[in-house]
């Protein structure tokens, strides 16, 4: 700390005598005019070294975050040695162990969410599926046709596959689309009872893209996979910006205050429009995601 002070106060006392030095030669030319466009330089040099200085600093907090978040998760799911029965923790690093966990984690995650007798998602990333699902039962099934996951989701690491074990709870949401409840209709008995439906369905001319905030920390993106119409590739771009833009705001601010930016993993995914469309308006709000990868 101390070396770097003094370097620091060694450069700007430098900087200060050659201001001086060109300011008396100035004077000695007798071209004082001149001397607003040295201050000037001065200070345009003064703010970019700052706005440099802030960006080297705001790189360097940005890739801590990733590593803050790895240890906050080692901290909550990490394994915890018993001390009566100690075990061997080689076996935490044995593949054949991990492949076991990691399909013991996606069955305890869906018993979890079944439990609930609400409807559900389940993410099958080795067999790029996406499920919805009631008390345990697949009521509709679609398939990945993109995805892309966080670095971190990719681990094999016991505290990322016990983090999976339990299912991921909806904190908020945001889409190009309404959130329209799932009309449920019984059948008339005859045509006398027919009603016809009250609510037309807007969302037949509007592209599907929404992202799922999870109470854990985790970013789940959903895009439509097809550009139907002119300007659908546009719009998901404009609104994956948005979003980005939102991030990055949060990353600034927090290096203001001299804070590790927050990190959220993700994982995107593209789906087939009207799956999509299906499946964000099937769960319900703060509603659960099983996760397998």
């Amino acid at each position: 700390m101390l070396p770097s002070f003094l370097l620091a106060l060694r450069e700007g006392l430098e900087a200060a005598l050659i201001i001086g030095i060109v300011l008396g030669a100035l004077r000695k030319m007798n071209r004082a005019d001149l001397n607003l466009a040295v201050w000037i330089g001065a200070g345009s040099a003064v703010i970019i070294s700052l706005l440099a200085a802030f960006m080297i600093y705001h790189m360097i907090m940005s890739l801590r975050a990733p590593v803050r978040k790895l240890n906050e998760i080692r901290a909550e799911f990490g394994f915890v040695q018993n001390v009566k029965n100690p075990v061997d923790e080689r076996i935490l690093t044995d593949s054949a162990y991990l492949s076991l966990m990691k399909e013991k984690a996606y069955y305890q995650s869906r018993v979890a969410m079944a439990a609930t007798d609400s409807i559900y998602m389940t993410i099958n990333l080795a067999d790029s599926t996406v499920n919805l699902e009631i008390s345990g039962v697949v009521v509709h099934t679609t398939d990945i046709k993109k995805q892309r996951i966080s670095s971190i989701l990719k681990r094999d690491e016991y505290a990322v596959l016990n983090m999976l074990s339990s299912p991921f709870v909806i904190e908020r949401d945001y889409s190009t689309i309404k959130k329209e409840p799932l009309m449920i209709k019984m059948a008339p008995r005859d045509t006398s009872e027919y009603q016809p439906d009250i609510i037309p369905d807007t969302a037949d001319f509007e592209p599907v893209n929404f992202i799922l905030v999870m109470e854990n920390g985790i970013n789940i993106y959903v895009y439509q996979e097809e550009k139907l119409r002119f300007g659908d590739g546009f719009r998901r771009f404009v609104f994956d910006l948005r979003d980005r833009l939102h991030i990055t705001a949060a990353s600034l601010a927090g290096s203001v205050t001299f804070r590790v930016p927050e990190y959220r993993p993700y994982i995107r995914i593209r789906l087939a429009r009207a799956d999509a469309k299906r499946i964000y308006r099937a769960l319900p709000y703060h509603g659960q995601v099983g996760l397998y990868r």
